[in-house]
């Protein structure tokens, strides 16, 4: 299976299905970035953090405008969202008796998300676990790398998560790794996700702005102003 980008705001986002993802990611060792358009704004104004993004071994369109702007420049392709792409990957991997890390959140959170998968995941084999607050990142890189995992979930946030899984790639080519910001407080029960007719017509991030009014800052004005500048974009061929 071959990677087949499309192009928005200058970054390559693959266009698999959710099930190509998944197929993708176990098969193909490296970097899953879970782009969405707060990343594409601060990529835009940090060189290095483009790099890591254009450097991804697998791009998926994680937020809802990232799958509006796609479909602004002609291609039909759906979000995958990364809490569920995560979420099908350790169950991928633990199905075929693969070992698992996740670094990332507050001690209690990855504690209780732990807790909750290995239940929900019989054959779940974490290897290592830590939780996001921790000074130095060597250490934690190389005990991630002592570990060995086959998959590795990281949630510290963004572009951290990016750096961090950028930094870990090299001790740990043949493992699949994927940036998944707030997922553990999900899975940690912390957190309620949208109500699944929510998610279906593309309004989670305004449960989750109701939810938590504090997130509004991160979508306003981000989310017009990315929409405006993929018109912008589509203006090179036909107007928006």
């Amino acid at each position: 299976m071959d990677r087949d980008l499309v192009k928005i705001q200058s970054f390559g986002v693959d266009s698999f299905n959710f099930e190509e993802a998944v197929d993708y990611a176990y098969s193909h060792p490296g970097q899953i970035v879970t782009i969405n358009p707060e990343m594409i704004s601060a990529a835009s104004k940090m060189p290095e953090f483009a790099n890591v993004i254009s450097n991804a071994d697998l791009v998926v369109p994680d937020g809802i405008g990232v799958e509006i702007g796609l479909k602004i420049l002609g291609h039909n392709i759906r979000r995958i969202p990364g809490i569920e792409l995560g979420k099908a990957l350790i169950v991928k991997f633990s199905n075929e008796n693969k070992s698992v890390a996740m670094v990332g959140a507050k001690p209690e959170i990855i504690t209780k998300a732990v807790e909750n998968l290995k239940s929900e995941i019989p054959n779940l084999n974490i290897v290592y676990s830590h939780d996001g607050y921790f000074s130095d990142d060597n250490e934690i890189l190389n005990n991630v790398t002592a570990a060995g995992p086959d998959l590795v979930l990281v949630a510290l946030g963004s572009p951290k998560q990016e750096f961090f899984i950028n930094a870990l790639k090299s001790k740990l080519p043949n493992t699949t790794m994927i940036g998944l910001g707030g997922s553990f407080d999900v899975w940690a029960g912390a957190v309620n996700r949208a109500p699944v007719i929510w998610r279906k017509l593309g309004l989670e991030w305004l449960y989750r702005v109701i939810n938590e009014p504090r997130r509004i800052k991160r979508i306003f004005p981000t989310l017009p102003v990315f929409v405006l500048n993929v018109c912008k974009e589509r203006l090179f061929t036909k107007k928006c």
